[in-house]
Order: structure tokens, then sequence, then C-alpha cells
């Protein structure tokens, strides 16, 4: 066989995408994360898991699926197989999850969160914005209103998270905290406060003034937007 031809054929037998991925690499590492379209970050990603084969059909399907990058990292476990992923490749769309939620609470702790602020709400909507069950969080502040925790206190329903005050309290005590952000999220996608929220966040107030723990805000998170009790004046009633 002519070399012309043999060349011509070596190149026949090679699948469309050969090369795609350290192109799409070397794009990744000359240009950063803003050269690239979600679909193709994704790709990135999932390369770890599956190490052969075009993934872009799959990174695509799964963007349209569940709407956007963010959307399938923080996508549940139940949804991820419901799309036909297997353990290898859920384990690492969530190890990538976590290791981007790790980034950016370590970016909060020890900050001044008023000089932090759309950080904080960043990181909240990225923990919490996408659960399908509400979830309450509280960020303990030290005098200088600097993060000193971030924990999750109570998991609830659809639509439901209880808390207690007593509770909230007497971890900001223990703690050695002197303020406090509530935040939790309204899986509906509407952040408008409820009548349990305006009143649980009376109740935490009530409990905590007197033992000079201020509450300086109470955030509602959704996919897409966010209330701030503080910015409607609900924190003075």
């Amino acid at each position: 066989m002519p070399v012309a031809e043999f060349v011509l054929a070596d190149k026949a037998k090679k699948p469309h995408y050969h090369g795609h991925r350290q192109r799409l690499r070397e794009r990744f590492l000359r240009g950063g994360p803003e050269s690239l379209p979600e679909y193709e970050l994704l790709e990135l990603i999932l390369f770890g898991a599956l190490r052969q084969g075009d993934v872009k059909p799959l990174a695509k399907r799964l963007i349209e699926q569940f709407g956007s990058l963010a959307g399938v990292l923080t996508a549940d476990v139940d949804a991820l197989q419901g799309a036909g992923l297997g353990e290898t490749t859920i384990a690492t769309l969530k190890a990538s999850q976590a290791a981007a939620l790790h980034l950016s609470r370590a970016q909060l702790i020890g900050q001044p969160i008023v000089s932090s602020w759309q950080a904080l709400l960043d990181y909240c909507r990225a923990a919490m914005g996408h659960d399908k069950t509400e979830a309450f969080r509280i960020m303990f502040l030290d005098r200088k209103n600097r993060l000193i925790a971030d924990e999750v206190q109570q998991r609830g329903t659809i639509d439901h998270t209880p808390v207690y005050p007593r509770e909230v309290v007497k971890r900001a005590l223990e703690l050695g905290a002197t303020a406090l952000i509530l935040v939790h999220n309204h899986p509906s996608g509407d952040a408008t406060p409820s009548r349990a929220d305006i009143e649980m966040t009376k109740q935490i107030n009530a409990a905590a003034a007197p033992l000079g723990i201020v509450l300086h805000d109470h955030l509602i998170i959704t996919r897409s937007e966010e209330a701030s009790f503080n910015a409607m004046g609900l924190l003075k009633e």
C-alpha cells in the first residue's frame, strides 16, 4: 500500500473525537474556565470517570436535563442515577461539588462577612439553593463579624424545617459567637418569607438579644434569587 493511502486508512480508523480531550485540556489551561462553555467544563469533569469515548453528547444531555452545570453538580444521587449515570461517574460529580463548596467556605472563614457579602450569597446558593428539601443553616460570627463557623442545624421536608431557638442560642454560646446570620432555602423557587419563617426569626431574635447575640440577617435562598429579612425591615418588627 502506498504511503499516502496508508495515512488515509489510518486516519479513517480514528474516531471523530480523536485528540479532543487533549485539545480541550489545553484550551482550559490556556484560557481558564471562562474560555469554555458549561458543557465543556462538564466534559473535563467527566473525563476523570469515563476514561474512553466521546463524553460530549452526555455532557450536553445532562446540562439540558438539569438546566445548568450547577444543576448537574447539585442534583441528588437518585436523580443522577435516573439519568443513567453509574456509581463512578456520580461520585466524580459529587466530589467536584464538594471540592467547590470547601473552597467557597475556606474563602469565607475568618473574613468579615460585610465585606464578603456576595461571596456569602454565592456560597449559600451553591450549598443549598438547588436542594429539593429545606435545610436551615447558621453562620456564627465573632465580635468583628468574622465567620467562625457555618453549620446546618436542621433538615426538613420540601416546605418545612423544624427550628428550635434555644438550640440555636445554645450553639452560639458554645462557639463564643456574638452575632448570627440565619440561612435557609425554599425548594419552591420563591424566596418570599412565610409567616412561619417570620415568626421563627422573631423567636430566635428574642432568645439571642438578652444574651448579647446580634441577629444580623435571615436569608432565604433559592436557585436563582434570595431574600434578606434585614433588607425588608423584618428584623425590626
